[in-house]
């Protein structure tokens, strides 16, 4: 482990104040178990500085400046032996087995969202003995059983051709994603779209027509509901419509922190009569209180208190970032300040961009690396080893077993 890694691990021991027993028992646990990320991101490598530099003075647009620092962050530990070794050190320190992998950029067109599915697969094929692409859930218990990782690919959207002729024609693409290896769509992302409303529109409206056929075509593909950025009341109306397990992959409990990105309890009923979970994120506005592990952890007591241990999972929704991007960005001009994307879009005053959150403390206590935490913290609250297995990706593979087609 890095300094920053090592330091991320001291402020989780510093929230958390565990036994030797309970440090000892967590990890043993953790290390033996199927560990799935319910919904995240492969850690990232900082971009090449002197490449983004040159693209910038050669005139690159916007456009392409933003997908070269994408493409750098998903892909440079492909070529750069140091980004590499980092890499793989941040998996092997977080001990999960398996990632949900954002693997489509937010929104509906096509050609928006292949670019990471496209980046993701070139990854898993060139380092497929570390990390590959898990296809159904066996491909993840081999992984495990061979000491490797893997990626089961995600979209943060229902891929169409937005032509608007035929219901049929336009739902013809989540086939198509599927058979590239998509198995987990967003109903929406905080926007309003054709399928219904995102969190942060504050009508609130419910699922369309056209978002029940989209579902109905979801279930008899094979691919898992996620309605993690969808409003209440779309989530409440797509776990009534779903036949197939359904899932809000990384959010957080409104009864515990009442905030448009967490769920009422009235849904989370809802999406656990589906038979699916909640992921529980680890986000510090999300999650309310002190913003740290012990909040995750409070979340994580409330479904299972409230509706069972069968029905909750961790989706951190968070990334291990390179310890060297901040070198790299040195190396870039400044550009002009850009408007905020169409996808951003937060209700006013949302506390996702407070200042006065205790930034070390939350952010530190909550690294991607310290997984092995969230499983000390478990068994530190009393929690079963059949439960907490239930949670570290026991319930995410049984509801992938559910909705992938025999």
């Amino acid at each position: 482990m890095n300094e920053m890694m090592q330091r991320c691990r001291e402020m989780a021991l510093e929230v958390l104040k565990p036994t030797q027993a309970q440090i000892d028992h967590g990890l043993e646990l953790h290390k033996a178990s199927i560990v799935v990320d319910s919904y995240g991101f492969a850690p990232r490598a900082a971009m090449d500085g002197d490449a983004f530099k040159a693209a910038v003075e050669a005139g690159a647009s916007d456009a392409e400046l933003s997908d070269l620092s994408e493409e750098m962050s998903m892909t440079r530990y492909v070529t750069d032996p140091a980004e590499r070794q980092e890499y793989m050190a941040a998996w092997e320190a977080s001990g999960v087995t398996c990632i949900f992998q954002n693997a489509g950029q937010e929104g509906q067109a096509v050609g928006r969202i292949i670019k990471r599915l496209a980046r993701f697969t070139y990854v898993t094929d060139m380092m497929r003995d570390f990390v590959a692409k898990a296809a159904t859930p066996d491909d993840i218990v081999a992984a495990k059983e061979q000491g490797r990782h893997c990626l089961y690919f995600t979209c943060n959207g229902v891929p169409l051709p937005q032509h608007w002729d035929y219901v049929e024609e336009e739902l013809g693409y989540v086939r198509i994603f599927f058979q590239l290896g998509s198995r987990m769509m967003h109903l929406t992302y905080n926007r309003r779209n054709m399928i219904g409303d995102g969190c942060a529109e504050p009508a609130n409206a419910g699922l369309s027509d056209f978002g029940r056929a989209a579902i109905r075509e979801m279930n008899r593909v094979g691919v898992i509901v996620d309605c993690a950025h969808s409003g209440w009341q779309t989530s409440l109306e797509a776990a009534q419509v779903s036949e197939r397990p359904m899932v809000a992959s990384h959010s957080a409990c409104a009864a515990v922190n009442e905030h448009h990105r967490c769920k009422p309890d009235e849904v989370i009923r809802a999406i656990a009569d589906t038979g699916g979970y909640i992921g529980i994120c680890a986000v510090p506005a999300f999650l309310g209180g002190k913003g740290d592990i012990g909040s995750l952890l409070d979340h994580i007591d409330h479904v299972v208190k409230g509706f069972g241990a069968e029905h909750v999972a961790i989706g951190t929704d968070v990334a291990y970032t390179s310890a060297n991007l901040e070198r790299e960005r040195a190396k870039v001009p400044a550009r002009r300040k850009l408007r905020d994307p169409f996808r951003s879009f937060w209700q006013p005053n949302d506390p996702v961009f407070a200042e006065e959150w205790h930034k070390e403390r939350m952010v530190l206590s909550l690294a991607w690396t310290n997984w092995p935490f969230f499983t000390i913290g478990m068994v530190q609250r009393g929690y079963s080893d059949e439960d907490i297995r239930k949670i570290l990706g026991g319930n995410v593979m049984r509801v992938a077993r559910a909705v992938l087609p025999s």
